[in-house]
């Protein structure tokens, strides 16, 4: 009589456990990367609620709203107390870039749940002025030490 094989062999068992291995060897890194690109698109959301405040009062004032401005008197958006942050944004601060315009600086959290190569890094959003409209710019590369693979294709090349 023959005798008929039922199930798996170890070594068969043995090399889909190895493949298994090695798809999760390659597929973490990339979620880690995902997961990094993600958390540093609401450092934009963030910067994007404070444009159009921004260019308001600059158009209006010709100063940037920043603590300390002109005169030593804070801009309106500087002293309201308003909070600008995230889950993963510490704070968002306007910063005087007299006379050509105003910059946003948005600064991470240093929580575990921050990726950490944005923990506590910094991005500049540069504000010019055009004569009455603003062109922003996103400046993380020379602004902070967040690699370029991290950054979203807005803020790549500039």
């Amino acid at each position: 009589m023959k005798n008929v094989q039922k199930g798996f062999t170890l070594i068969e068992l043995m090399i889909v456990v190895a493949i298994i291995a090695i798809l999760a060897a390659i597929a973490i890194p990339q979620y880690q990367s995902y997961i990094t690109k993600a958390q540093f698109s609401e450092s934009q959301t963030v910067a994007d609620g404070l444009k159009t405040p921004v260019v308001e009062y600059f158009n209006q004032t010709g100063s940037c709203p920043v603590v300390g401005g002109p005169n030593g008197t804070g801009g309106s958006l500087a002293t309201t107390g308003a909070s600008y942050g995230g889950k993963y944004v510490s704070t968002a601060t306007v910063v005087d870039n007299a006379p050509t315009g105003c910059n946003i600086e948005v600064t991470f959290k240093a929580t575990p749940s921050v990726s950490s190569p944005l923990s506590t890094k910094k991005v500049l959003i540069s504000g010019k002025n055009n004569g009455g409209s603003f062109s922003w710019i996103c400046d993380a590369g020379n602004a902070s030490t967040i690699p370029t693979q991290y950054e979203p294709q807005v803020c790549v090349g500039n």
